[in-house]
């Protein structure tokens, strides 16, 4: 299966990594007439419980808004409209701004990639971190943790409609970090992994992709 992925950039405006969700609220509102992709909400409010294929995200202080398939020709649609951004009454006039379309390939299972996380991974919900932190050993959270990255890649997968039959094998090399988010802390994860899963740069994996986290990269 080719699914492509189209980015774009905005290079002359900085941000901070923790502004990707308020990039989406922006870009949400402002296009929200336009596509329930861009905001995950259906026109009467209620939440589109799937794979996010429009994602916001702010990697090394550069803005972003990633377009996976279908939201992928979103925004294309819409690069033009694209004037200035708003992030909390703050106002960036958009000077430039680049758009990249590539097809990846996610058929091929037949060898090992590793990969980074440019943003936090979430990997954890509210059940499972209830059990990961009465773990007592290294090793148990190690195993814990590589299984829920592999839950992570499925959830990708079954998201852009692909059906796999292969196994997902996934080993990370993780450190724990503590966030802010929407003024609650949240366990995320940084570090790197290795899979036979081809996984296209700059998607996300994880809990809140929409708002950024879980970006990898392939090293």
């Amino acid at each position: 299966m080719l699914l492509q992925v189209t980015t774009i950039q905005f290079p002359e405006i900085a941000l901070r990594t923790r502004d990707a969700h308020k990039l989406r609220g922006f870009f949400g509102n402002l296009f929200k007439e336009k596509s329930e992709l861009l905001h995950n909400h259906y026109a009467d409010g209620s939440v589109r419980h799937r794979y996010p294929l429009v994602q916001y995200k702010v990697v090394d202080s550069v803005p972003q808004l990633v377009g996976i398939g279908e939201g992928g020709r979103l925004l294309t649609e819409l690069f033009l409209r694209i004037k200035n951004i708003d992030i909390e009454g703050t106002t960036y006039e958009v000077l430039s701004k680049n758009i990249g379309n590539r097809q990846w390939d996610l058929s091929d299972f037949s060898k090992l990639h590793r990969y980074k996380f440019d943003t936090l991974w979430v990997g954890l919900n509210q059940k499972n971190y209830a059990e990961y932190v009465l773990m007592c050993s290294d090793s148990e959270k190690s195993d814990f943790l590589n299984k829920q990255l592999q839950n992570s890649i499925l959830a990708f997968y079954k998201g852009v409609d692909y059906r796999i039959s292969e196994r997902i094998m996934a080993t990370a090399d993780l450190s724990e970090r503590t966030t802010q988010f929407k003024n609650q802390t949240m366990l995320g994860f940084t570090g790197s992994f290795v899979t036979n899963a081809a996984l296209p740069d700059n998607i996300g994996i994880g809990k809140s992709v929409a708002r950024g986290f879980g970006n990898v990269c392939k090293v």
